[in-house]
């Protein structure tokens, strides 16, 4: 379905993929950044497989489209993989997050998907990485030559470089689902489980780093929520 100028795919990516492929999600937040990030922007339209990961996303597409999808989160997207893999003796690698994390990630996986061969590799702390940063990475990543490839760098890093190398990663599937990388280690704990049922998970969120996601809460989700009620009237594309 094309929502707000994207792919939006409600659906989880049939396995084993045809061809190589690169699933982001996009929620208000990201939206609203790539308004003024046209290289995110390239990077979002990319994408193979683009998943509503916010209730603003599954809101809009109601609004402008009278259609009703589901929520389908990166830890949502993470889970549907990592069962996959391991149904099939696969592999993936993490590439991001500090060495700390990847280490409680790859302890927590050997129990809860024990059948998957794990790597990763974490890269150098700084806003733009070298031409020579991004070869060692693409190397460490060819080097275990991974079904999938997980990349938790935040958004938009991890998206646009993503997209810059995908055609120098021998993988099949190229999923960037940033914050996964610290829930799942444990290292930061998601809302509980009612607010995730009320679609409000940003909220409880929120509340735990008002400081951080202040600029997402108090500025992308209204001037999200004002743009498509305008576009509901122009019959515009948000994008």
């Amino acid at each position: 379905m094309n929502l707000l100028g994207y792919n939006i795919e409600e659906n989880y990516p049939k396995f084993p993929v045809k061809k190589k492929t690169m699933i982001n999600t996009i929620n208000p937040h990201s939206y609203c950044v790539s308004k003024s990030d046209s290289e995110f922007e390239q990077a979002l339209k990319k994408s193979d497989v683009l998943l509503p990961d916010g209730i603003g996303i599954v809101w809009a597409a109601k609004v402008l489209r009278n259609k009703k999808i589901s929520r389908i989160t990166g830890f949502d997207i993470f889970k549907y993989s990592m069962n996959y893999l391991n149904n099939i003796d696969g592999t993936c690698f993490f590439l991001g997050a500090s060495e700390e994390t990847l280490a409680e990630i790859e302890q927590r996986l050997k129990k809860d998907y024990p059948n998957v061969k794990v790597d990763s590799y974490s890269p150098p702390y700084k806003e733009n990485f070298t031409a020579s940063d991004s070869k060692i990475m693409c190397q460490k990543v060819n080097d275990c030559n991974p079904d999938i490839l997980f990349v938790g760098m935040t958004a938009p890093k991890q998206e646009k470089w993503a997209a810059e190398h995908l055609d120098k990663l021998n993988v099949k599937v190229v999923c960037s689902i940033g914050a996964v990388f610290d829930f799942y280690s444990g290292r930061v704990k998601r809302p509980s489980k009612i607010w995730l049922v009320l679609g409000l998970e940003w909220l409880g969120r929120f509340m735990k780093e008002p400081k951080r996601l202040a600029k997402r809460n108090l500025i992308s989700a209204p001037k999200f929520i004002a743009e498509v009620i305008s576009n509901k009237f122009t019959h515009k594309e948000l994008l």
